[in-house]
């Protein structure tokens, strides 16, 4: 009978732990999770990925937004659909493109070229590794001779889409998901470049909006944990960038319109003046 007792003790012992919540994984080495390779943890630069969660990375990012469009033929065309007047744009999750911090051209109009730059110009060498700034899904992955040369552009559940230029060589396909930090390119100089670097820009339905605005290069941080997309406040940024342009010494309007790309008759409209008005050093003209 004692032996019944102790028996049947020892086997309620067991069931208790069995059915316990926690478990040591010593004692089922079949289920155990393997470590993570070193290689998976050696992809991400820690200093320039944020681990805050991301949003959940989907088939269809920003479907809603952009209405179901998918267009790997154009650029940037989506001539039925209207920015939001307001945007709460998640940057949780980011991974800087480069750790690069030399940034050799900035956002904005270029009166010598007589165009906007619709994004930066980040210093990196040939070969370098270019990295997807968030989760997402490439849109574009192609060869433009006269102007990115091969670039990427993926599309983000946060609503932006970021595009990468320059590269000497491409290493995603399009349609594929790609997670923050996962390689997408290699730096380079094809297309319209003068020198190795990185090209990239930032656009929500297609209008370009300042990386700067999103992403720190010089501490290699986001500038925080969402950016306040607004439509006004993005249409003034590009209009001041592009429209005014600071008289010299020995300036006239008719030097000033052929170097600005504009006209004697617009900058006059613009500003309220007359060709017979005097223009002086120092003063802020608009041009477009």
């Amino acid at each position: 009978m004692l032996h019944k007792i102790q028996f049947l003790a020892f086997t309620t012992a067991l069931w208790i732990i069995g059915s316990g919540s926690v478990r040591a994984q010593d004692a089922l080495p079949s289920e155990m999770q393997p470590d993570t390779p070193m290689a998976e943890v050696d992809r991400f630069d820690f200093l320039v990925y944020n681990l805050d969660g991301p949003l959940p990375l989907t088939d269809n990012p920003a479907n809603e937004l952009y209405h179901g469009i998918w267009n790997q033929g154009a650029t940037f065309s989506y001539p039925n659909l209207q920015l939001p007047d307001t945007l709460a744009i998640d940057l949780r999750g980011y991974c800087m493109p480069t750790p690069s911090s030399r940034i050799n051209d900035v956002f904005g109009f270029r009166p010598r070229r007589r165009r906007v730059h619709y994004g930066l110009d980040i210093k990196v060498e040939k070969g370098d590794t270019i990295r997807a700034a968030f989760d997402g899904k490439v849109r574009t992955r192609t060869f433009n001779k006269r102007g990115y040369g091969n670039y990427v552009i993926i599309r983000h559940e946060n609503g932006l889409e970021t595009l990468y230029g320059h590269l000497s060589e491409s290493l995603v396909r399009e349609n594929q998901l790609v997670h923050a930090g996962d390689p997408i390119g290699l730096g380079g100089s094809t297309g319209r470049s003068t020198g190795n670097h990185l090209h990239f820009e930032t656009r929500l339905l297609g209008t370009a909006l300042n990386p700067a605005l999103m992403f720190d290069f010089q501490n290699g941080q986001s500038t925080g944990k969402q950016y306040i997309f607004s439509r006004k406040t993005a249409t003034k940024e590009v209009q001041s960038s592009a429209a005014y342009v600071k008289v010299r010494q020995g300036d006239t309007l008719s030097a000033i319109a052929k170097r600005s790309g504009s006209s004697v008759k617009t900058i006059c409209k613009l500003n309220g003046i007359t060709q017979k008005s005097i223009i002086r050093p120092g003063q802020r003209l608009r041009v477009r």
